[in-house]
């Protein structure tokens, strides 16, 4: 089967045709390392939440092989104590850039395990992979605190920072509920991590006083929709009530206030929170927007300089063009993208009301 074929089913009118999701995919294949690591683009560094977004991309488009490398070489590339460290140079295992470790970097790998078997069926990668997405999510949970938020990193000596940031606890509770069904999927039950996503959902929905104020930034805005912590009336009124502070109509979403910055990364995260909640339309839009972000290698630049009228930064990286593509995906009807994005069939934890 060629490219082409295996993204046929990328095709979505206005956004990509069959041969652009082909070349997108061979972007991101073209800036994979041989190991299996795919770095933000070739001499950057690769940072492990970015590595999985694009190995989910692979996926999505038919290349399962070049996503199990990926996913395999995180297994290869662990830490001791559960985590990886937050940046590598070029992808590089021995050359890390930045040794602290990152809670939500670290719990993505349980979504992007579950998105592949899914995709695959693959037995044998699910049970390769299970001790180390056991081992991550133990990681994680060593810093949540006692109000149920996650502390954002543990620093290089060991120190951790309780401070949590509602971007990355929103995308760590995706990360908790897929941790949890390849739980049931290993018939090796976790009622710790139960309860901790329920004390981890309850503080997203109620209690933003217990993450640091980041509101000026649009992840802050979309993620605990995009995340599942939100669904429902609940979830269209939180998007609607911002939506003319962060989205410039024909352009995509501003990255923060009050820069004239729209990128593509944030505005394909806001599509697929959008398709979460059944503005299936609306989210088809603002892909089309970003079309001007795209390059002629099928890549996407990372952002765009609304007053200045230029790509900026001059750069074309791997997790903007996989965000592009997992957008699509659900939007096309991707099973696998559509269970770990839509939340409805991923066991929700123990909730817990610390209000009543």
């Amino acid at each position: 089967m060629t490219s082409q074929e295996r993204t046929e089913k990328l095709a979505l009118p206005g956004v990509l045709t069959a041969a652009e999701a082909a070349a997108t995919t061979a972007g991101i294949l073209a800036l994979q390392r041989e190991d299996g690591a795919i770095p933000w683009f070739r001499g950057h560094h690769l940072d492990p939440w970015d590595h999985v977004e694009a190995a989910m991309a692979l996926d999505s488009a038919g290349e399962h092989e070049r996503a199990a490398a990926a996913y395999e070489w995180l297994a290869r590339h662990q830490n001791p104590d559960g985590s990886w460290y937050a940046a590598y140079a070029d992808g590089d295992a021995e050359r890390p850039t930045d040794p602290g470790k990152e809670t939500n970097f670290c719990a993505y790998v349980a979504v992007g395990v579950l998105h592949h078997y899914l995709a695959t069926g693959d037995e044998t990668f699910r049970q390769r992979m299970w001790p180390a997405v056991f081992a991550a999510v133990e990681f994680v949970l060593g810093l949540q605190q006692e109000g149920g938020e996650i502390g954002w990193r543990r620093e290089a000596d060991g120190t951790p920072v309780p401070d949590a940031l509602l971007t990355g606890c929103s995308s760590i509770y995706q990360a908790l509920r897929c941790a949890l069904a390849l739980a049931e999927l290993a018939r090796n039950p976790q009622p710790d991590w139960e309860l901790a996503a329920g004390r981890l959902g309850h503080a997203i929905r109620h209690h933003p006083e217990r993450f640091l104020d980041k509101s000026a930034y649009s992840m802050d805005w979309y993620y605990p929709v995009l995340g599942g912590a939100l669904r429902g009336q609940e979830a269209r009124e939180r998007l609607a009530a911002r939506w003319d502070e962060f989205v410039v109509p024909g352009l995509g979403v501003r990255c923060v206030l009050p820069r004239p910055w729209v990128t593509g990364g944030e505005s394909a995260e806001l599509a697929l929170a959008l398709w979460a909640v059944g503005q299936a339309p609306r989210a088809v839009e603002v892909l089309r927007w970003i079309g001007h972000l795209r390059a002629d290698n099928g890549l996407y630049w990372t952002g765009y300089v609304t007053a200045d009228e230029a790509f900026w930064p001059v750069e074309l990286t791997s997790w903007t063009a996989g965000s592009v593509l997992l957008a699509v995906a659900a939007l096309t009807g991707d099973g696998p993208t559509r269970a770990v994005f839509g939340g409805d069939s991923l066991p929700r934890g123990l909730e817990t009301d610390c209000c009543g």
